[in-house]
């Protein structure tokens, strides 16, 4: 499917450390925990990495990584989805991947590289924790439960990519749609999105007109709620049966290697 011309993203991340808000932030949303990377390592690794795991906001549009540049930390979401971006020299641009509390972003970090050729753009706001780059490498250096965790991340985030670029090519914009609001949702802890039209076409790669009319489908077919940049799922089994395989691959993949992460 052809991608259209879409603008760069360019604004830069809003992550400051929480203690540097005014507005306090309820307990649970502070909870490291709520990352599933995190809550599965066993006790003692996880004391030593949480006095050096900073919570921080994350912002809708926010720019986490840039191509090229320099990773100084990794990120692990925790209520906050973060999408996987390539941009082309033209402007157009599609999603990869799609990252929440069951993963962690800075890969290239512990698979021989410092940087990414992938934008990381916040695409439903929320908190996560921050790590800096250098104690995750050394964590991954010790050939203990979080070299084990990551890689087996590594390998199911693959399989999400390579099924994107598939479903990409080959299925409708509506069972992309479909697709894509499932794996949101999988991250999410109610069933409303805060999207707009043209984030999500910069998102699938296509038209926005493209994206108003399987909106309009799905809304048809009393599977969702569009309105005022607020998709609400009304019928998840109905979306299921509406999208294509490629939603099911991915999460059997996640949940075969990463069951602590399943729903």
């Amino acid at each position: 499917m052809d991608a259209k011309r879409r603008g760069r993203p360019s604004q830069k991340t809003s992550s400051v450390p929480v203690k540097a808000r005014s507005r306090p932030v309820a307990p649970a949303l502070r909870d490291p925990h709520q990352n599933h990377l995190l809550d599965a390592l066993p006790a003692g690794d996880y004391t030593r990495l949480a006095p050096h795991l900073e919570l921080v906001p994350l912002a809708l549009g926010a720019v986490l990584y840039e191509p090229g540049a320099r990773m100084r930390y990794v990120y692990f979401p925790t209520t906050a989805i973060v999408s996987l971006l390539y941009v082309m020299e033209d402007g157009a641009s599609a999603e990869i991947a799609v990252v929440g509390n069951e993963g962690m972003l800075g890969i290239s970090l512990f698979m021989g590289g410092e940087t990414t050729p992938s934008h990381a753009v916040v695409q439903s706001a929320g908190y996560g924790v921050r790590l800096k780059a250098k104690l995750l490498k050394d964590e991954f250096a010790r050939f203990g439960p979080m070299m084990h965790l990551l890689l087996r991340y590594t390998q199911a985030l693959i399989t999400q990519m390579a099924q994107t670029a598939v479903c990409n090519r080959h299925h409708s914009v509506d069972q992309q749609l479909s697709r894509w609001l499932l794996l949101s949702l999988d991250r999410l802890s109610s069933s409303e999105l805060a999207m707009t039209q043209e984030l999500i076409a910069n998102m699938l790669g296509v038209r926005r007109e493209g994206v108003t009319e399987a909106a309009g489908k799905l809304q048809d077919a009393g599977l969702i709620r569009y309105r005022r940049g607020r998709i609400t799922v009304l019928d998840r089994r109905g979306l299921e049966a509406r999208t294509c395989e490629c939603y099911r691959v991915v999460k059997v993949e996640f949940d075969r290697l990463l069951p602590y992460a399943a729903k």
